[in-house]
Parts: structure tokens; sequence; C-alpha cells
């Protein structure tokens, strides 16, 4: 049995091979994911991935009513592209592949190295193309390697800015990191906003067996998972090297995803969540509280 489990923890799909024109970019004290990654990203997306977009898209649609608003104009669907999401919950990035896939995207989601290091799942999500994100190590810039990589080979890079489940105790998004911000500029593509509401209520905060009760509950109740993709954020009068812009962008695509919650809370209190998570810590401050986005921010 101990075999079996090291063969399965060692497990993973077989990944492409790695092309001539990013293979330069991989040295001899890269991590060994390093080369797998930027073959994926440089590789047109998995078979099987796009196998369960197309026939298994249905499956989150169990637990709520998905409604997907806005749309990516079809010009645009041949990458690159980067899109913003807000973080509530450990479901939404489900519903946010789905609402991406419904929108004619194949997404690339950026993860944490945790979840890349899990067995089974990390591998797999590893070959769909996602890209790992050791924050605070001495090898977090391979993720902006990986997505230079992956936006050059026209990929759909979605990724979460605030980096972790928004804590705002009001829910609205927070500022998050300039990271999103930086490979924006670098790579010179505009960014999409796409805001989520509703997937908070699947599945709780705390990882325990709470989180099969709620799972249980939102199959009964059925709460609307809502996603609403925006009109691209644009940042032609910002520089990647420029002191303040990549706040400045920061900023802005804090603004675009807060402007496309708005409608999808409609009937909620702006200044409280509505469905409360008692085990959702609520220690963090939203980049505009209350949903309320200053006119003078482009």
């Amino acid at each position: 049995m101990s075999g079996l489990g090291a063969r399965i923890r060692a497990w993973r799909p077989t990944p492409p091979p790695l092309p001539a024109d990013v293979a330069h970019l991989v040295g001899p004290d890269d991590p060994e994911w390093f080369a797998r990654e930027l073959a994926i990203a440089a590789s047109p997306p998995w078979w099987f991935w796009r196998f369960l977009l197309r026939w298994f898209s249905w499956l989150p649609s169990i637990f709520g009513r998905l409604q997907v608003t806005g749309s990516i104009p079809p010009e645009w669907l041949k990458g690159p592209l980067l899109l913003a999401a807000n973080h509530i919950g450990d479901f939404d990035t489900f519903v946010v592949a789905v609402a991406m896939h419904k929108a004619g995207v194949t997404p690339r989601f950026m993860a944490t190295g945790g979840i890349m290091r899990s067995p089974i799942a990390g591998p797999l999500l590893e070959r769909a193309g996602g890209i790992r994100v050791e924050r605070g190590t001495d090898v977090a810039k391979h993720a902006l390697r990986v997505t230079q990589a992956a936006l050059a080979h026209g990929g759909h890079v979605v990724a979460y800015p605030e980096g972790r489940v928004g804590l705002a105790p009001d829910g609205w998004p927070e500022r998050g990191r300039s990271g999103l911000a930086r490979m924006a500029l670098a790579a010179d593509v505009p960014v999409i906003p796409v805001s989520q509401w509703g997937a908070h209520e699947v599945l709780q905060y705390v990882n325990d067996w709470g989180k099969l009760r709620t799972l249980l509950r939102a199959f009964w109740r059925q709460p609307a998972l809502k996603v609403h993709i925006g009109p691209p954020v644009f940042f032609e009068d910002l520089q990647p090297d420029r002191v303040g812009d990549a706040n400045r962008a920061r900023t802005r695509i804090a603004a675009a995803i807060t402007r496309g919650l708005v409608p999808l809370r409609a009937g909620e209190p702006a200044d409280r969540m509505a469905y409360v998570d008692p085990t959702r810590p609520t220690h963090a401050t939203a980049a505009f509280p209350g949903g309320v986005v200053p006119d003078d921010i482009p």
C-alpha cells in the first residue's frame, strides 16, 4: 500500500515537449517544475481540460443557479487575455471556469503553490495550464515568466488580484497585490475584470466537515451564482518601469471589479454581506468600502 501511495503522489500527466522559443529561459538552478510549466504555457490548451469544460461545465450548477452577464469581443478570444476576478470562496474557481468557458475562454488559472503540490489535483491543475505562485519565496518571480510565456502564445490567464479569499467585512474586493498589474504593464495587454458573487454560499471558509454541510445546503437552497464580465481596463498612459504606475493599475483593476459587482449585489446591504459565513475572518479592508468607486478613477 505504501508503494501504491508513493506512485499516486508521484503521478502526473505527461507534459508537452519544451518549445525551442522558451527553452532558453530554463536554467540549472530553476525548480524542476519550471520547465514543465513553461512547456504547458507555450502549448495549446490540454485536450482533456477542453473536454472537461465542454462536457462537464454543468456540474457547478448542481449547487446553484449560474448567471453569466457581459461578454468578450470575439476578435479578442484568440488571445492573449488577462482576466482579473474577485475571490470570495473555495467554490468560485469552478464557477469562474464555467463562466469563462461560456464566454469562449479556455482559462489558465494562477494558483498557490500549496494547491499545485497536492497529489492528483495539483498535477491535473498544472497540466490544465495552472500557473504556480510561490509567494514570499525566491522562486516567486517564476510565475511572471510562465505567465509571460502563456500570454506570448495567446493564452487566457485568470488571476485573483487579492491573492486570497477576500476578507473585508462588507465583502467588497480588497485592493490586492500589484503582481497582476505589473504583469499587465509588462505584457502590454489590457485586463478584463470578472466580478462574481454567490459562490461563497456553497463552501464555508474553514477547511473542516462544515464544508460538506454548506455544500449540501447549497444543493438544497440553490443560491444564485452570478458572474459579470466587464469592459477591459486599459493602461496606455502607464509604464511598467515608472514609479507608482503599478499601483495606479492595481487601483483601476480593483475599481473595475467593484463596479461590476455592484449590480450583482443589488438588494443586499452595501455595508455588510447578506450571507454571513461565521468561519470567515473579517479583518481586511475593501479597496472601495460599500462598493463606492470615485468618479475620478478611470
